[in-house]
């Protein structure tokens, strides 16, 4: 490598690692730095595996270059050795074929191979790769005999993350035309978690939930209600635009407690508390944090009982108190409608809560999900049209969700 390009590409990468400074003018100027275009926060391990090689296709909300890709290893029981990574795009989550020109080998401090301790992430170089928002990424990993730890969802239906698995042994990283893969795998990711770039966009918002922004049952034919924010960010002046990491995970808690579907702890991801730190704050460029959880402590399940408000709320104050000693701004959503009886324990625990987001000043903003999308005639479920369970917005639902957000909540 020429002495000239090892410079750049060292300065590069030092500037990636630096975060955004939380201060940075929003009203035009230098972009802050590096700011992470998409996020799929990993929820556990579940086995080891094959000898294939994994195409992982996600979606970039904002415009940027010098990409640099994520792979965590945060539940293994022992390190996870990748021996290759390829980073690409692709015109359509259809088909594993690439753009052609497009797919780069990665490398992690100059080498192709990266061992991964259990608990840690790697990030690799930054990759001679410019995207567009709404541009897939696909990043093809072989690391046969690693832990696999993923993200798998019941997906949406449009904007979907997903998977191809390789047909054969081998890194097959390298192959554009997509021949080597095998069908789409909707809503199945393993190890890449995280696309940074260098962008115009001055910032990131992470919106940490659970299956609610995760798009879990968003059924109909539209986004989640994160693309639609995102969507809309692109639709602003360029100085006030922002990037969107869905940090959702299906099942997850707000509070520290049991899960209550799963007693292993490997389906829903640890405690939002617990993931605060790699889902949100270790990201680049992260200005605001959009908090929408809860349902699940309220809701209870098998695992665990219903929490009482008390600990939803205390554990909101933890995550806002953390966020703002981070220096970011923080935003609170309401609990939505969950077809709990009028009057009855896990209603009064809901509208606790509720209450206490509005009032108690703990965030820099909320936003009244609750209000946007309950039944005016029986406001302790979604409106019929709006919902596809008791739980869950179908994708009309996610729509109005995404719309109703007022985006001067983000001006600052």
């Amino acid at each position: 490598m020429p002495i000239r390009r090892t410079v750049l590409v060292l300065a590069v990468s030092a500037s990636l690692l630096s975060p955004a400074p939380a201060g940075a003018s929003p009203t035009g100027g230098a972009p802050p730095g590096p700011v992470t275009l998409t996020e799929s926060a990993l929820e556990g391990v579940h086995g080891t595996s094959p000898d294939v090689t994994i195409r992982n296709v996600l979606t970039v909300t904002a415009p940027g270059a010098a990409l640099r890709v994520r792979l965590s290893n945060p539940f293994g029981g022992t390190a996870m050795t990748v021996r290759s990574v390829w980073v690409g795009k692709q015109p359509s989550t259809n088909a594993p074929a690439l753009v052609p020109g497009s797919n780069h080998r990665a490398t992690f401090g100059f080498r192709h191979a990266v061992t991964i301790p259990p608990g840690a992430s790697a990030w690799t170089d930054p990759l001679p790769l410019a995207v567009r928002r709404g541009d897939h990424v696909a990043v093809s990993v072989y690391a046969p005999g690693a832990p696999v730890n993923d993200h798998t969802f019941p997906p949406p239906e449009t904007a979907t993350p997903g998977s191809f698995t390789s047909a054969g042994p081998g890194d097959a990283g390298g192959d554009e035309s997509g021949s080597a893969y095998g069908p789409f795998a909707p809503g199945v990711l393993w190890w890449a978690d995280a696309i940074s770039a260098f962008s115009p966009a001055r910032g990131t918002i992470v919106a940490l939930g659970d299956s609610i922004t995760d798009g879990y049952n968003a059924f109909g034919g539209g986004p989640r209600w994160t693309d639609v924010l995102a969507e809309r960010m692109a639709a602003l002046p360029p100085s006030r635009r922002l990037s969107v990491a869905n940090a959702g995970i299906s099942g997850n808690t707000v509070s520290v407690q049991p899960n209550p579907y799963d007693p292993t702890g490997q389906c829903c991801g640890p405690p939002a508390p617990a993931r605060l730190d790699r889902d949100v704050l270790s990201l680049p460029g992260v200005r605001y944090v959009l908090l929408l959880e809860g349902t699940n402590d309220l809701g209870g399940g098998d695992n665990a009982p219903p929490a009482p408000a008390a600990q939803v709320i205390a554990a909101m104050k933890t995550i806002a108190g953390r966020v703002h000693a981070a220096g970011r701004r923080i935003v609170g959503a309401t609990i939505l409608p969950m077809c709990n009886a009028a009057g009855g324990p896990k209603e009064q625990a809901r509208l606790a809560v509720n209450q206490w987001i509005h009032t108690s000043g703990t965030f820099d903003a909320v936003l009244d999900f609750d209000a946007v999308l309950r039944d005016p005639a029986d406001p302790t479920v979604i409106r019929a049209d709006l919902r596809t369970d008791c739980y869950h917005p179908n994708a009309a639902g996610d729509r109005l969700l995404g719309d109703s957000i007022d985006l001067a909540v983000f001006a600052r």
